[in-house]
């Protein structure tokens, strides 16, 4: 499996540099381990045993705090080199950052439950390190971006994950995120990954599976609001059984509808009614999103429905211009 198309960069050799976060070949293990070495060395410690794991998932389980007799662990003082360095040195730009840091290793953090302490991302550090710096302690760095995926220091061990086997991405405004629509966006050799909807982390289910059910047993509304869109509104709509009240053109979005449905009474909300959108703005892809929005129940039109959700009464949103 491969990694889906690398962001175009007008600076050839940042954009060249950049496809090491996204690589996704077996980890050069003999570097990574060598360039590991030579940072500990530079803290006046031996060559660390090296605990290879396939995913960064799988390397909780080999985690253990450092010695209490140690005053200052060997990833603090690696931390406060790391801080040094980059004192020196500046992301390479605000969209590598937004595409490799949060966008990619954030949302694979997010989906590890455990507490993984202080650790560096290999390849994904690739929006900090620079290539071809000429500086001994960074070149060590920028070994790790091309040889291997994330890793933990510690005292006299070091575990080491394996790159990913895919890492699927979509264009967004200048930077990419993850997203797939046929299986995990990020997926590692022991078959763990992270599943993502347009950028957002979600649940294998709404990738894999999305229903009505699953839909209105969900808490959390962007889940929801992700599980909805991959299945169609009009999937949704007609497997919950939603039943039209009453539709009307959108005097704030001119050439779109309202509609606005009578939603199944659910334990954990109040009595409420569905009120089916088109966003206003256009999305960075281009496209515009429609939408779902929950209202009290006491609205029979569209229009008063559509005003309440900006404060207004449903006589004041029929003269709106134009809404965002």
């Amino acid at each position: 499996m491969s990694a889906s198309r690398r962001p175009d960069r007008r600076i050839p050799d940042i954009s060249a540099w950049l496809d090491h976060a996204f690589c996704t070949d077996p980890a050069d293990r003999v570097a990574a381990e060598d360039a590991i070495s030579r940072l500990y060395a530079l803290l006046g410690e031996p060559p660390p045993q090296f605990v290879w794991v396939l995913s960064p998932n799988a390397a909780v389980p080999r985690l253990r705090p450092s010695p209490a007799l140690s005053l200052e662990p060997v990833e603090a003082r690696l931390a406060t080199r790391v801080a040094a360095l980059r004192e020196r040195r500046r992301d390479l730009s605000p969209e590598a950052r937004q595409t490799v840091k949060e966008a990619v290793a954030g949302l694979v953090r997010a989906a590890i439950p455990q507490t993984l302490g202080l650790h560096w991302y290999g390849q994904q550090d690739a929006y900090w390190v620079p290539p071809g710096s000429g500086d001994p302690e960074l070149e060590l760095w920028a070994t790790l971006v091309r040889s291997c995926g994330w890793w933990w220091p510690r005292e006299g061990v070091c575990v080491v994950a394996e790159r990913p086997l895919a890492i699927r991405t979509e264009p967004s405004g200048s930077a990419y995120r993850l997203h797939s629509a046929t299986g995990p966006a990020v997926v590692y050799p022991d078959g763990w990954g992270v599943h993502a909807w347009h950028g957002t982390r979600v649940p294998s289910w709404v990738i894999e599976d999305p229903t009505a059910d699953r839909i209105n047993r969900e808490f959390n509304v962007e889940v929801r609001r992700c599980a909805v869109e991959h299945l169609g509104w009009a999937a949704y709509i007609e497997q919950a059984g939603l039943r039209l009240l009453s539709r009307a053109p959108d005097p704030g979005n001119p050439g779109c509808e309202l509609q606005l449905y009578n939603l199944p009474p659910q334990k954990w909300h109040a009595p409420s009614r569905l009120l089916l959108a088109v966003n206003g703005s256009v999305e960075r892809d281009g496209t515009r999103r429609r939408y779902g929005l929950r209202v009290p129940a006491e609205f029979d039109h569209p229009l008063d429905a559509a005003g309440w959700s900006y404060g207004l009464t449903g006589a004041q949103y029929a003269r709106l211009q134009r809404r965002t």
